[in-house]
């Protein structure tokens, strides 16, 4: 006579119930995985390349994401791209990165020391993204800079100091972007000796100094003053500028030592 497996035993009395769950989760962030800022939209048959499966299948998933809000559909032009509920996502897992939490005291006390705007950004694999910001709070003028976001690679001063000290093969775009400009590759090599970069595009009157924050051997953020260029000087032997390389430094060195550490001479 058979006997029915009994709980704890090892003994399995039926398939696994798991696997389903399991490869329904995988198929949902493969599909969301494949949207990225070079690539934001992608019709039904891109979606069922990239998930392997049958077109039926495909639209039952992005059914499923688009009545959860991951992902949105354009009836005109039968496109899909990431939904809403993905931004409040992101939003609450940069809150969420250990440096957060780690930079808060020393950016507010930054902010007490020079009274200008303190930004952090990290790495998002494609550009560098505000994940926290603390606003001056006596000048007449205020500047906020939004978190989550993104800001240019070759141009800002957060982005080039990724540019300087992220491996190539994470910036892929890197060789070729130091090729086409003899200025940005004397600018890295600037940002590597001084252990500083300074922004001041001319057309909005804002000042940027931003430097590294390491973690072991590693970059994992930029830590950067944002101000006018009356109150924010260009040197990076001023003191403004030397009081954030010092707090970064500071910061590095709380996260972990740093053997890829600037000179700062």
């Amino acid at each position: 006579m058979a006997t029915k497996a009994q709980p704890g035993t090892g003994a399995r009395s039926g398939p696994d119930t798991t696997a389903p769950t399991i490869q329904t989760v995988q198929r949902a962030a493969l599909i969301l995985g494949s949207f990225t800022v070079g690539k934001p939209h992608m019709n039904l048959n891109e979606i069922t390349a990239r998930l392997g499966a049958s077109k039926a299948t495909a639209h039952r998933y992005t059914k499923a994401l688009r009545a959860a809000n991951l992902l949105r559909y354009d009836e005109r032009t039968s496109l899909y791209s990431l939904g809403s509920q993905v931004l409040t996502l992101a939003a609450a897992a940069r809150a969420g990165l250990p440096i957060v939490a780690a930079a808060e005291p020393y950016m507010e006390e930054l902010v007490r020391r020079i009274d200008e705007t303190i930004v952090l950004s990290v790495w998002d694999g494609e550009s560098a993204t505000v994940v926290r910001s603390v606003d001056n709070t006596d000048h007449m003028v205020r500047i906020s800079v939004r978190v989550g976001s993104r800001l240019d690679l070759t141009s800002s001063a957060q982005g080039r100091i990724f540019l300087t000290f992220l491996p190539a093969d994470q910036v892929p775009s890197l060789p070729r972007s130091v090729r086409m400009s003899a200025e940005l590759a004397e600018e890295l090599a600037a940002i590597r000796h001084h252990g500083l970069s300074v922004n001041s595009p001319a057309v909005n009157g804002v000042r940027t100094i931003a430097a590294p924050i390491f973690e072991g051997d590693k970059i994992s953020g930029t830590l950067a003053v944002v101000g006018t260029t009356a109150t924010v000087p260009d040197d990076v032997k001023a003191p403004m500028a030397q009081a954030l390389l010092e707090t970064a430094r500071a910061l590095s060195q709380r996260l972990g030592p740093s053997d890829g550490e600037p000179n700062g001479g």
